[in-house]
């Protein structure tokens, strides 16, 4: 599949002239590379001889979009919104929502440097370095959802209740939009969630900055140690339930090698990689939880988080299927769209444990 069908070749002497008074540091020739790998905004590495920025777009326009998808503004915002907290993030430099410029809304921000691990087993790192990379993960995760989102100036970002109810009803209306064959998982998982949302769960008592996103492949790791750089992708970012969160970033215990890059049927202990057990059990010593009060419905939020990625996925295959998808390799992800419901099912049913090392 042509990438020219998902976005048009960057018109570079009108971007050079609009970034050009909002980037002093730019002279010269500005060249682009576009990034491969992501499956929503598109993205391109800007250089001109000396500096580097990061260039992050909305697709080409689609009338199949959601209203909220693709939020370039959003992403913008929080990003803006998280500069001087304790999350590391790429300073951001300008947005753009002008579509005359390059066609459509963007915004640049400072290439960060850094090693991204793509690899969940880590096999590039000895069995004893490993671990401290899923702990800076952890603890990563943890100061977002600690962070002050009225403090920040995202008390708007999202509403502060409702999150579980809202997201199944949308995640759902998304895979009813793109299905083209019905799934009965996810028909069975569109009844049952709404049914087994955690009591208080959908208050706004617990409510905190929502990554959406939040796994290893979407952190950029120091050159030299294990220390996140950055966070990046926020395209799913909103105010939300720390839990939704954290089941998402723990989806990797679930998924078998091979399906999104998961950890399921693995010898944690042999790779020197913590298990979901304990992972989650950091988290909540350093966000101030109580694991035990929430181990039962652990399977919701997993169920929930499969639900919606299986959406995710889905919607990624139907772009695939117009030509309009931002990476080349997003026919085959879009087609894990089922065994990821599957699995979610699995756990929402009882067959699988929630906790399986």
């Amino acid at each position: 599949m042509s990438q020219t069908t998902v976005f048009p070749a960057l018109h570079i002497e009108a971007l050079q002239a609009w970034l050009r008074p909002r980037l002093p540091e730019l002279e010269g020739p500005l060249t682009a590379h576009k990034v491969d790998g992501g499956q929503s905004n598109p993205t391109w590495i800007l250089e001109n001889g000396h500096c580097k920025w990061v260039l992050r777009a909305k697709p080409a326009p689609m009338a199949t979009l959601m209203t909220s998808a693709h939020a370039i503004e959003r992403e913008y915002q929080v990003l803006a919104a998280l500069q001087t907290s304790k999350v590391p993030v790429p300073r951001v430099r300008a947005l753009c929502e002008d579509e005359s410029v390059i066609g459509v809304a963007f915004y640049v921000m400072d290439f960060v440097d850094g090693r991204v691990l793509r690899d969940v087993t880590l096999q590039d790192l000895s069995v004893a370095e490993r671990a401290p990379y899923f702990h800076a993960m952890c603890d990563t995760l943890a100061a977002l959802h600690k962070t002050d989102s009225r403090a920040a100036g995202l008390q708007d970002f999202g509403r502060w209740d409702g999150y579980f109810s809202r997201l199944i009803r949308r995640w759902g209306q998304q895979y009813l939009a793109s299905v083209h064959t019905p799934s009965e998982p996810m028909d069975k998982l569109m009844t049952w969630l709404p049914a087994h949302i955690p009591s208080g769960a959908d208050t706004s008592q617990d409510t905190c900055i929502s990554h959406g996103d939040f796994r290893l492949e979407n952190l950029i790791f120091d050159p030299r140690e294990a220390r996140v750089a950055s966070v990046l992708d926020w395209e799913l970012s909103t105010l939300g339930h720390p839990l939704g969160d954290l089941a998402y970033n723990c989806m990797t215990w679930h998924l078998p090698p091979g399906l999104l890059r998961g950890l399921a049927g693995t010898d944690t202990d042999a790779l020197g990689l913590p298990s979901q057990r304990s992972y989650v059990q950091r988290y909540c010593q350093a966000t101030g939880r109580d694991f035990a009060a929430f181990e039962a419905d652990w399977p919701f939020y997993l169920a929930f988080n499969l639900f919606r990625l299986s959406a995710i996925l889905q919607g990624i295959f139907k772009r695939h299927q117009q030509g309009m998808a931002a990476s080349a390799s997003a026919g085959e992800v879009g087609a894990m769209a089922l065994p990821v419901a599957e699995r979610g099912w699995a756990l929402a049913s009882g067959v699988v444990p929630a906790f399986i090392n």
